[in-house]
C-alpha cells in the first residue's frame, strides 16, 4: 500500500481523506468522541504538510436522504476543537456549496463535506452509481487518503472507487490497525486468546471459524454464550436465544475439541428479572439459570478465570463485552476482562465497537491497550479472513 509520504510534495494540494467520524449522539451531543480524535492525527499531518484537507465521512443511517438530525455539524465542531482550528462544513456532498468550500480552502486549511451517506449513491449496489459519484468527489481534489478503518469492509464511493480514480494512500489510522490485527492473526506470540462477547452468535460465525484454526483459547460472553450453553443441554430462562444456531454451535465445541482449542464458557451467571438497569438480580450457577430469568452478565467467578485466561496470554483480542455494560448492575464481566487486558504484559487487542466503548465508558486509560480498533465490523471481517474492500484497493 502506498503511505501518505509515496504521494510526493502535498503543499497547495487537495487532499481528499476518508475518514471514520460515525460517533454515538444524543441529540447533537456527541457521547464518545474516541473516532474523530483518532481521525486527527492524519488530517494534522497533512495540515502540517500545507495541504488543502477535504474531509468525508458519513453518520448514522439516513438512506441517501438528507436528514437534519444525521448533520455532520457536531462533528466539524469538536473536530475543530480536537484540531485546534476551523473546520469548514459544507451544506452538501459534492454540490455547489461543497465546491465552494473547497475553493476557499488555503494552505493548511481543513473543509468536511456534508454526510457522504445524504447521496444514495455512496452504498448503491451498481457499480456505476458509486463510480459517478467517485468521479465528483475526485474532481474536489488532487489526491486521496484512506483512513476511515471503520468502514473499510465496505464497498462504497468514498471508500473504494474513489480510490481508484487519484492517486490513493493509506493514512496512519488505517495503517496502525492493519499491522496490529495482522500482529494478531498472521503469526501471534502464543498463548493465543481470543474473547468474544456481544449479544448474537450469528454475528460471530465466520470469526469463531476462522479462530478455531488459530487460538489456543476461545473465551465466550455476553448475550451470545447462552446459545452456548443450550448446546450443552443446560436451559436458559428467558435469557437470548438463537435456536437456529444450536447445531452450528454443537459443531464449533466438538471441532474445537478436536483440535484442541479450549473453548472457555461462564460458570456463573448474573441473571434478573428484567431487562433493566435496576432490575432485581443474583449470581447463579450456569447450569441452573431459573426458568424466569434472563441472563444479563457473566458473574464474577467466571469474570475471575477469564481474566486469569487473559493475564496468562501473550497475544489477546477481545471482541464484544461479557453483559449489558452500560447498567452498573451487569458491568462487573465487561470490567474484569477490561482491567486484565489492561494489565496484560502481552499484546492487546480490543476490536472496536461496543468493547472500544465500554473501555471508555468503565474510565479505562487506553494508552493500557496494545490497540484499540476505531472499526468493530471491519475488525471483525479481519478477524474472519475475509478480503477487505477497502484495503485490496489500496494494494492492488
Amino acid at each position: 500500500m502506498k503511505k501518505i509520504e509515496d504521494l510526493g510534495e502535498l503543499r497547495g494540494k487537495r487532499v481528499l481523506v476518508r475518514s471514520d467520524l460515525n460517533v454515538p449522539l444524543d441529540g447533537t451531543t456527541i457521547t464518545d468522541d474516541g473516532r474523530i480524535r483518532a481521525a486527527a492525527p492524519t488530517i494534522t499531518r497533512l495540515r502540517e504538510a500545507g495541504a488543502r484537507v477535504v474531509v468525508t465521512a458519513h453518520l448514522g443511517r439516513p438512506k441517501g436522504e438528507v436528514d437534519p438530525k444525521f448533520s455532520l455539524a457536531p462533528v466539524a465542531k469538536r473536530l475543530g476543537e480536537v484540531l485546534g482550528t476551523e473546520v469548514r462544513l459544507a451544506e452538501d456532498v459534492v454540490g455547489p456549496s461543497a465546491q465552494a468550500t473547497v475553493a476557499a480552502l488555503a494552505d493548511g486549511e481543513v473543509a468536511l463535506l456534508e454526510n457522504i451517506r445524504f447521496d444514495a449513491r455512496e452504498t448503491s449496489k451498481v457499480d456505476e452509481e458509486r463510480a459517478e459519484l467517485a468521479r465528483e468527489l475526485a474532481a474536489l481534489a488532487d489526491a486521496y487518503v484512506s483512513d476511515g478503518f471503520g468502514v473499510v469492509h465496505r464497498k462504497q464511493a468514498s471508500v473504494y472507487d474513489v480510490a481508484k480514480v487519484l492517486p490513493a494512500a493509506v493514512g496512519g489510522l488505517v495503517l496502525t490497525e492493519v499491522e496490529a490485527l495482522r500482529r494478531a492473526t498472521e503469526a501471534p506470540e502464543r498463548p493465543y486468546v481470543v474473547v468474544l462477547g456481544g449479544s448474537k452468535v450469528s454475528d460471530k460465525l465466520g470469526v469463531i471459524a476462522n479462530l478455531l484454526e488459530k487460538a489456543d483459547k476461545l473465551l465466550i460472553g455476553g448475550g451470545m454464550v447462552f446459545t452456548f450453553l443450550a448446546a450443552q443441554g443446560h436451559q436458559v430462562g428467558k435469557s437470548l436465544l438463537e435456536e437456529d444456531q444450536l447445531e452450528t454451535v454443537r459443531g464449533y465445541l466438538e471441532s474445537a475439541q478436536a483440535k484442541g482449542v479450549e473453548i472457555v464458557l461462564p460458570t456463573d451467571i448474573v441473571v434478573a428479572e428484567a431487562f433493566a438497569a435496576d432490575s432485581p438480580h443474583e449470581v447463579v450457577a450456569a447450569d441452573a439459570i431459573p426458568a424466569d430469568k434472563i441472563g444479563l452478565d457473566i458473574g464474577p467467578a467466571s469474570g475471575e478465570a477469564f481474566a486469569e485466561a487473559i493475564r496468562s496470554a501473550r497475544t489477546i483480542v477481545w471482541n464484544g463485552p461479557m453483559g449489558v455494560f452500560e447498567f452498573e448492575a451487569f458491568a462487573g464481566g465487561t470490567r474484569a476482562v477490561a482491567q486484565a487486558m489492561s494489565d496484560s504484559d502481552g499484546f492487546s487487542i480490543v476490536g472496536g465497537g461496543d468493547s472500544a466503548a465500554a473501555v471508555r465508558r468503565l474510565g479505562f486509560d487506553e494508552a493500557k491497550f496494545g490497540h484499540i480498533s476505531t472499526g468493530g465490523g471491519a475488525s471483525l471481517e479481519f478477524l474472519e479472513g475475509k478480503e477487505l474492500p477497502g484495503i485490496a484497493v489500496l494494494e492492488g
